[in-house]
């Protein structure tokens, strides 16, 4: 099996990397391949909530028997490990910024935050107190270096491509990570490596649910952490009709379809979040349809003037959805609007939007409404 195409660019062999290391297959690969290429390794795992009480959850990183695998990993090569306790960071930053846009009417995405808030952000700043030169992790992205500098890129599997997941990323970040799992053609592939490597997580599932939710009932997670979240309110169709009522707005998402317990003599969907009198707006699935949105926060990674007058390029609005043909204009510095060539649906709140040209990331934002503002 190739593996010379592991090498870090700009580093030499023998230099320190920082490994940044979940207790799953992808990051203990990760650092098995930095350690067969000749660096000097150190693993960083963040606690980033209880351990007791997240111990026995299966999929989630992070915590428990995550970190007790990550430390395995770390013992099988005779490299160090250190485990950092960022619960009340990662609580502030991530949990209670999930349980207040779900209170707002969005569908947010965790993640995103995640690596926007604490492992690109405070990771990446233990990693270069501790000397490393680089940052590595197991994510599924390639780093792409051209005459001017480093580019985000697709990775080759894209049903395993996690771009979308790390818009957030900035330059500045890009410059100092690495890659090495975004050339692979497979998660088969890392699997493989890491039954060479005789890695005990190498049969280890991937996780599925976001890691502080267990068993994806994410409502229950919301209603504990703000009170009144469950209050009930009307079901009203866009016509002005009450058909019924809800035990919360955190219970739905635009888009949805089953499970509204309510009925009409056409299918109903979910076409608006109303957080202030907590009112659920159903109707026609064409009352889903947008021509265009609008994002904030960009991140840009690719020169804003391009986008002054339009861009033709493509978008991502769903983590799992294919990229699909727009035009980004710039309407500020961290905002743009997006239309699209055809009509989308069930968008919403709080989701990202990403752009592309080809398989590299020029930036991305959060999607909102503009008449909430």
């Amino acid at each position: 099996m190739e593996t010379s195409h592991f090498t870090l660019d700009g580093i030499n062999k023998g230099e320190r990397i920082a490994v940044a290391m979940s207790g799953g297959v992808d990051s203990s690969v990760a650092a098995a391949l930095m350690v067969e290429a000749g660096y000097d390794v150190v693993g960083i795992t963040l606690q980033l909530y209880d351990q007791g009480a997240m111990a026995q959850k299966k999929g989630a990183c992070c915590a428990g028997q995550d970190i007790y695998d990550a430390r395995q990993v770390a013992d099988r090569f005779s490299f160090p490990h250190y485990v950092l306790d960022y619960e009340t960071l990662f609580r502030q930053n991530v949990i209670d910024d999930f349980a207040d846009s779900y209170l707002r009417g969005e569908t947010p995405i965790p993640c995103i935050r995640c690596n926007q808030k604490v492992k690109f952000k405070d990771l990446l700043q233990t990693a270069q107190d501790l000397g490393a030169k680089a940052l590595v992790t197991g994510h599924y992205v390639k780093r792409v270096i051209t005459d001017k500098h480093a580019e985000l890129h697709q990775a080759i599997d894209k049903t395993r491509d996690q771009s979308y997941f790390l818009f957030t990323t900035t330059q500045e970040q890009l410059n100092y990570l690495r890659f090495p799992l975004g050339g692979l053609s497979s998660k088969a592939e890392t699997r493989l490596h890491a039954q060479r490597f005789n890695l005990k997580v190498a049969d280890k599932p991937d996780s599925q649910d976001i890691c502080f939710v267990p068993n994806g009932n994410y409502a229950s997670i919301v209603s504990k952490l703000r009170p009144g979240a469950l209050d009930a309110g009307e079901i009203v169709h866009i016509d002005g009709r009450i058909l019924g009522s809800h035990d919360g707005i955190i219970n739905y998402t635009i888009g949805q379809r089953k499970g509204l317990g309510v009925s009409d003599a056409n299918p109903l969907y979910v076409i608006k979040l109303d957080a202030d009198s907590k009112k659920v707006y159903v109707g026609p699935k064409e009352a889903l349809a947008k021509e265009s949105i609008y994002l904030k926060e960009i991140n840009w990674l690719s020169d804003i003037r391009q986008f002054k007058d339009g861009y033709a390029c493509t978008i991502k609005i769903r983590s799992s959805a294919s990229p699909i043909k727009a035009v980004v204009t710039a309407i500020s510095p961290t905002e743009a609007m997006v239309t699209f060539e055809n009509s989308e649906y069930g968008i919403a709140a709080g989701q990202a939007g990403v752009f592309y040209n080809g398989d590299r990331l020029l930036g991305g934002g959060w999607i909102f409404n503009k008449n909430d503002v």
